[in-house]
């Protein structure tokens, strides 16, 4: 038998030692390799490859500490607490105008509180759950009108270009030429959800508005329909009950006792044309092609267009802080035209009589 090399039997009988003191010691069992069985792994050059014909070096790898937490850590791991409501505002804040642009004007990019100011927006009754007013403005004809057109923003918080876009929509309703069309204007809905830091698509009880109307599917399929699709996400909560937001209320109030041919609801930001309710849809709003996603257990599509019967258009912003003037003035000139054009069809539509949820 050919005796061992010097060097390996002075290898042989330190190892022991050197396994004891790598065991003892905190800071030796941190490293990757604990142990070389190859003299020429370890001295080879870095980056180069092992000839063929050679046994690979072999390497002792130490496991990873266990990722767990220790016991006395995880008795003061903080807890997810549910968000608790917002307290109501005193009474009478942002009740006057001034104050409530230069509140809302904070959150949205290309809006003045100036400009807010002489849109010349009502109160009306409307408030939503911390009180805030829903202000609003009639927009009535010379002549007697043909058509009245109900246009929402801000059902979402957190879609801020719908505001912007029925503020600027506001302004080009006075101007217009068309004087057989009233409308209505109510560029944000939600104002808790756009005021909150940061802004939040639901409102200040954490309910999703838009799934919140009394469609005749909401007790059967809400709550199933937002465990099962959603994975019970928080941003779209239908509610306990239909109807149970002060927001929701005062919209089926506007749709009771305005009584439009047409709703228009500006959302973000899938970039599409959505259309509920009796034919015929428009085509095209601005660079937004139709495309009907279909109905949702307490949408707002679902209640006026399938339940009311009358026609909703949704235009679905590409982007939700902001769009181009331009593309504001296409949609703008598409649905003018697109209301000119179906008139007739429109004003003959016969919206149906509230019901329950």
């Amino acid at each position: 038998m050919t005796p061992l090399p010097t060097f390996l039997r002075f290898l042989f009988c330190l190892a022991p030692a050197l396994t004891v003191a790598a065991l003892s010691s905190p800071a030796r069992a941190l490293p990757a390799v604990a142990t070389v069985a190859s003299h020429t792994a370890a001295s080879a050059p870095a980056g180069k490859t092992q000839a063929k014909g050679h046994a690979p070096a072999t390497r002792v790898v130490a496991k990873p500490a266990p990722k767990t937490m220790p016991k006395a850590a995880a008795k003061t791991a903080p807890r997810v607490a549910t968000k608790p409501v917002p307290p109501k505002l005193p009474p009478g804040a942002l009740s006057d105008l001034p104050s409530w642009c230069r509140s809302i004007t904070e959150h949205l990019s290309g809006l003045s509180a100036q400009r807010c100011q002489s849109a010349g927006l009502q109160a009306g009754d409307g408030r939503s759950v911390r009180g805030v007013p829903l202000w609003h403005r009639d927009v009535t004809p010379n002549g007697q009108p043909r058509v009245r057109v109900l246009v929402l923003g801000g059902i979402h918080g957190d879609e801020m270009a719908s505001v912007n876009v029925v503020f600027d929509w506001m302004e080009r309703s006075i101007k217009t030429t068309q004087d057989r069309i009233q409308w209505r204007m109510v560029p944000l809905v939600n104002p808790d959800g756009l005021m909150n830091k940061p802004s939040t698509r639901v409102n200040a009880r954490g309910v999703d508005l838009n799934r919140n109307f009394p469609t005749p599917d909401w007790a059967r399929a809400a709550t199933s329909y937002w465990v099962s699709r959603t994975g019970k996400d928080p941003r779209r909560f239908p509610g306990h009950r239909a109807m149970s937001e002060p927001e929701t209320q005062w919209v089926q109030k506007q749709v009771d006792q305005f009584k439009p041919h047409l709703i228009v609801s500006v959302h973000a930001p899938y970039g599409v044309l959505d259309f509920d309710g009796p034919p015929p849809p428009p085509n095209k709003v601005g660079s937004l092609h139709l495309d009907q996603v279909g109905i949702y257990p307490g949408s707002l599509g679902n209640y006026g267009g399938v339940v009311r019967r009358v026609p909703v258009v949704t235009l679905e912003l590409r982007n939700a802080a902001k769009v181009a003037p331009t593309e504001v003035a296409a949609m703008w000139a598409d649905l003018l035209g697109w209301i000119d054009r179906r008139m007739e069809t429109i004003a003959q539509a016969k919206p149906l009589a509230p019901t329950g949820p």
